[in-house]
């Protein structure tokens, strides 16, 4: 009698299995990995998580079957990326959630070093994160440029900033303008969306910021200090 009444939601048995495909280690790496936004091989991916390729390509199996990445053949090579930023920001929102207390400590000084690089500045799949995405993120607030009061939103006057940097905004997609990602390493949120994507490619562009090692840190050259400083008043010190 209970069973026929139940009101269980029918989005349940979809959502286990979601959780199911990101709870496992090996598969989070790799989700983890692909964060930087760009395309990666099965072996990069396999020599990155430190497992056998026949055991990545079954994890990378359930992962496109799952909508979570999508995937592209050139010649012999597989390569894979995150499916949309909608995967993306899943990815992120949950690494923002977990406790600090249950991040590895870096055994090595090598380890350590690349995460002090990636708590500077990195990217987020599309937009700048970091102490770097925090930063753009505080100036665009300080100067009018944008809202945070109920949600990140741009102003009228964000928008002319936009466009007198050069920055092309595309607003034809069902993608936000700008939103709000928790940012793991700086527990606020940085400015993600079509804003926040757009001056990320913008920057490494204009070589205000380089990609530096083998994961999504970025490191501001002396090009982006002075850019930053002129359009958004950011001190260089607050960059390095």
């Amino acid at each position: 009698m209970l069973g026929s009444m139940s009101t269980r939601d029918p989005r349940a048995a979809g959502l286990a299995r979601l959780a199911g495909l990101i709870a496992d280690e090996t598969r989070a790496v790799c989700l983890l990995a692909l964060l930087d936004g760009r395309a990666w091989t099965a072996g990069e991916l396999a020599r990155h998580a430190g497992v056998a390729a026949s055991t990545l390509s079954e994890h990378l199996g359930r992962l496109v079957a799952g909508g979570l990445l999508a995937e592209e053949r050139q010649g012999r090579h597989r390569y894979v990326r995150l499916a949309d930023a909608t995967a993306a920001q899943l990815v992120e929102d949950l690494a923002a959630r977990v406790a600090p207390d249950d991040v590895r400590r870096p055994r090595t000084l090598r380890q350590a070093g690349a995460g002090s690089a990636m708590a500077r500045g990195r990217t987020c799949y599309d937009h700048l994160a970091g102490r770097l995405g925090i930063a753009v993120t505080d100036a665009l607030a300080a100067r009018g440029l944008l809202r945070r009061d109920t949600g990140f939103a741009l102003t009228d006057a964000g928008l002319r900033w936009f466009d007198a940097a050069g920055i092309a905004l595309d607003r034809r997609g069902r993608r936000p303008l700008a939103r709000a990602c928790l940012d793991w390493t700086e527990r606020r949120p940085h400015l993600a969306g079509t804003a926040g994507a757009a001056l990320c490619g913008h920057a490494l562009r204009a070589g205000w910021c380089v990609r530096i090692g083998s994961e999504r840190a970025v490191r501001v050259t002396d090009t982006g200090e002075r850019a930053l400083s002129e359009l958004l008043g950011i001190e260089a010190a607050v960059l390095r």
